[in-house]
């Protein structure tokens, strides 16, 4: 790119707004060699990579990148075999500690399958951590000039006793300056330090009475700092200390160093990989700054910059401009007054397409596209130089002839006030002539001018289109608004007029002018005249149209509220409607279960009247082979009949020849209920004969037990809401009961909760004496809150 037009264009001012957001001096030496470049590829990169860096600084804020230091000559200091100092390890601890932070700060993103940000998580991934190295430099360096203690078990140790040293010199100290006798030769009761050992201030006159080494004297020669000789021997060993503390610390200082030496390859490119990251989120920082956007581009000379502003001037001030370039025409001509932003427009187009082919972001909107060219020249701005005699005209040639030799069709050029500051008739040929040359080579050229030639050089030429600054007439202010297809008036005389200068000269100024040139100034007056009613129509137009809009919006909003009730209001009769045909259906289904229940009763009264029947009958019936039955088997009587028999005695049925045990004693008939076999009946006492059991006095014993097992033993035992151990007693207990009582299945239930009391139990189980085996419950059974046993 021409060095003069990036100046021109103040390309310089946005590389200095740059360097304003690196934060190391890396990233600000990347950014100072900045300059645009016309690979398409790379450019595309480029811009992509702002993309990335704008959008992970809008989402996640600022990435750690502050502490990056320049470590490339430390490291080769290492591999040399040289050590580094606190200081500059202190340098490359921080510049690892970055590498690390950036890694753990995307690790979330560089570990997801869908990578969003692959260029700048490509080279995250590149970075490479140093733990160990970052790890000692912070265990053993405190500061910039001090060694940490537990750096090493040896330095730790020559300091404990450096320290001990000290205090020993001192106390020494202390007890000469305290004493009674030295008194008087002291010229300060202190202890002070010169030469690296401990002195104490000596008056001169009693140099020989007080014995020790001469380190120094004050400036009057009236003090002497003697080193007595008591701590001489405690001083030297001290100094041994602090060489031995220094060879350590040298040592230590080494050690570092070689770790570093080893690693000294991947250090260099964590620098190379830190700096272009520091450069790409200064470039997103620079792009949120100016609210910038990744423009679309192109080789084919096409530019449409949508409210494109000059990234030097204030947001909030700056007029956005529209213009477009290589469509329909490649040559814009823009006229109009002074101040009305046109150079402004110039100095817009040629900073954004070298902004954009540098990979920065353009301040304008989405949509904007931008043309990649081979050179962007510039002849912007009045350059007289005295000492090389150039007029302003000549300045402004002298720019022309250097342009028109290096131009390419695939070159933007820019050209302000084209053909001034000579006669205005040579100046407008010069100028058309210089356009008719751009023209044929197909570069795309944006020039400002006065000239109505140029004006009328524009409507006449293909390939070439007026432009101009609107200006206001009634305020004497310009708009900054550009107007493309529409050639600019100078307003002169309307300017003129609204400051005061009488009509008359104004007439008589435009009596001077040549006929062509008045016809050409009302046809663009009324061009103007025209571009204005067109405008206000137009906007009377948009206006109306969005109100149509509004209005259509409106209806359909109504319409679809009106869908949306009308909807609501069927739905709400069809749940209503389904709400009475389940009510109606429910009380039909109660109805007839009420009937159902009616009818029941009624055959069940009828059953129990046909049952009653039955049982009066068959009552009657066993009355009368009862009668039968008494007379012939119930005649045998006892000869001595018991008496005050009681419940469980055993007794003889003398009629049956059977032993039964007695249920209840005699009645006021006479008549025992007993038990025999199975059978139970009332025996009239006098036919029964009380038995004797031999081993009546023995009943107590284990066959009393069984007995007494088999009756009242049940086969479940619920242990649920027990504790282990009480579980543990019961199930136990149980289970040699079952055992006594013959039973060979039994369920314990236990319920399902944490499946502590039911692993225990089933432990039990597996090494129980009596136990068979064991499952758990089945569906029916009790599932696993429960388990049956087997028994033995």
């Amino acid at each position: 790119m021409n060095d003069k037009s990036l100046k021109v264009l103040e390309y310089t001012k946005i590389i200095e707004k740059l360097v304003e957001k690196c934060t190391s001096s890396l990233g600000v030496g990347v950014a100072k060699k900045l300059k645009p470049i016309n690979d398409v590829e790379k450019i595309r990169n480029l811009q992509i990579e702002t993309s990335e860096a704008q959008s992970i600084l809008l989402k996640r804020g600022n990435p750690p990148l502050y502490g990056i230091h320049d470590v490339i000559h430390l490291v080769r200091r290492t591999e040399i075999g040289s050590y580094l100092d606190p200081g500059q390890l202190l340098h490359l601890k921080d510049t690892l500690s970055v590498a690390r932070k950036l890694k753990q700060f995307f690790r979330e993103d560089y570990e997801k399958e869908e990578v969003q940000y692959p260029i700048i998580l490509g080279l995250i991934r590149t970075l490479c951590t140093i733990r160990e190295v970052e790890e000692k430099i912070d265990l053993s360096i405190l500061s910039e000039t001090e060694i940490a203690d537990h750096a090493s078990s040896e330095l730790k140790n020559v300091r404990r006793m450096m320290s001990s040293k000290n205090d020993a010199i001192r106390n020494k100290l202390n007890t000469i300056i305290n004493s009674t006798s030295y008194q008087k030769y002291l010229q300060d009761a202190i202890v002070t330090i010169r030469q690296d050992r401990f002195v104490v201030p000596i008056k001169q006159e009693f140099r020989g009475q007080f014995p020790g080494l001469v380190h120094d004297q004050s400036s009057s020669g009236a003090t002497l700092f003697i080193e007595p000789m008591a701590v001489v021997e405690l001083n030297n060993e001290l100094k041994e200390l602090k060489i031995k503390e220094k060879r350590e610390i040298e040592r230590i200082l080494m050690e570092i160093s070689s770790m570093i030496a080893e690693r000294g390859e991947e250090i260099k490119g964590n620098q190379s990989i830190l700096e272009e990251l520091d450069f790409i989120f200064a470039k997103g920082k620079l792009s949120l700054e100016m609210k910038g956007i990744e423009p679309e581009l192109n080789q084919m000379g096409k530019i449409k910059i949508k409210n494109g502003r000059h990234p030097l001037l204030k947001f909030d001030e700056v007029v956005p401009t529209n213009i477009w370039l290589g469509e329909d025409f490649r040559i814009l001509v823009i006229t109009g007054p002074n101040t009305g932003g046109k150079t402004v427009t110039l100095k817009t187009v040629g900073l954004l397409s070298l902004m954009a082919q540098s990979g920065l972001h353009v301040p304008a909107d989405y949509g904007t596209r931008l043309a990649v060219y081979d050179h962007v020249f510039a002849d912007i701005g009045d350059e007289q130089s005295i000492e090389q005699s150039l007029s302003t005209f000549s300045s402004h040639m002298t720019n022309i002839v250097s342009i028109l030799n290096e131009v390419t069709k695939n070159s933007l050029v820019l050209l302000d006030e084209l053909g001034a500051g000579t006669d205005p008739t040579e100046g407008a040929a010069l100028a058309m002539a210089v356009l008719n040359h751009l023209r044929n080579l197909t570069a795309s050229v944006v020039a400002t001018t006065h000239y109505s030639e140029l004006k009328q050089y524009a409507l006449i030429k293909e390939d070439v289109e007026n432009a101009s600054v609107e200006f206001d007439v009634a305020t004497l202010r310009p708009t900054y608004r550009l107007l493309i297809g529409v050639p600019g008036k100078s307003n002169a005389f309307e300017i003129s007029r609204k400051l005061g200068l009488s009509s008359s000269l104004i007439e008589e100024a435009k009596s001077l002018l040549t006929t062509e040139n008045i016809e050409f100034e009302d046809l663009l007056h009324n061009i103007e005249k025209n571009r204005t009613e067109t405008e206000k129509e137009r906007s009377a137009a948009v206006t109306l149209r969005i109100e149509a809009e509004n209005l259509l919006n409106s209806y359909q909003e109504k319409k679809e509220k009106f869908d949306l009730q009308r909807d609501k209001i069927i739905r709400d009769a069809k749940k209503d409607a389904l709400k009475i045909i389940k009510e109606a259906k429910q009380e039909s289904e109660e109805i007839i279960e009420n009937l159902k229940k009616i009818r029941l009763e009624a055959e069940e009264k009828e059953m129990n009247r046909r049952v009653e029947e039955a049982k009066k009958h068959m009552d009657s019936k066993m009355n009368d082979l009862s009668e039968g039955f008494n007379d012939g088997i119930f005649t045998k009587t006892s000869k001595k009949p018991p008496e005050n028999l009681k419940a469980g005695e055993s007794v003889k049925v003398l009629s049956l020849d059977q032993i039964g045990h007695v249920i209840e004693p005699p009645n006021a008939n006479g008549e025992v209920f007993i038990q025999v076999g199975i059978m139970k009946m009332n025996i009239p006492v006098s036919n029964l004969e009380r038995i004797k059991e031999k081993s009546q006095g023995k009943q107590t014993g284990i066959s009393k037990i069984v007995k007494t097992k088999a009756t009242n033993i049940k086969s479940q035992l619920d242990i649920r809401g027990k504790d282990l151990e009480e579980s543990f007693v019961e199930v136990d207990k149980y289970l040699d009961d079952v055992y006594l009582a013959g039973l060979t299945e039994i369920t314990i239930i236990h319920g399902i909760g944490t499946g502590v009391l039911k692993s225990g139990i089933k432990q039990m189980l597996n090494r129980h004496k009596h136990v068979k085996s064991h499952r758990d419950g089945k569906y029916g059974e009790g599932g696993a809150g429960v388990t049956i046993v087997q028994i033995k």
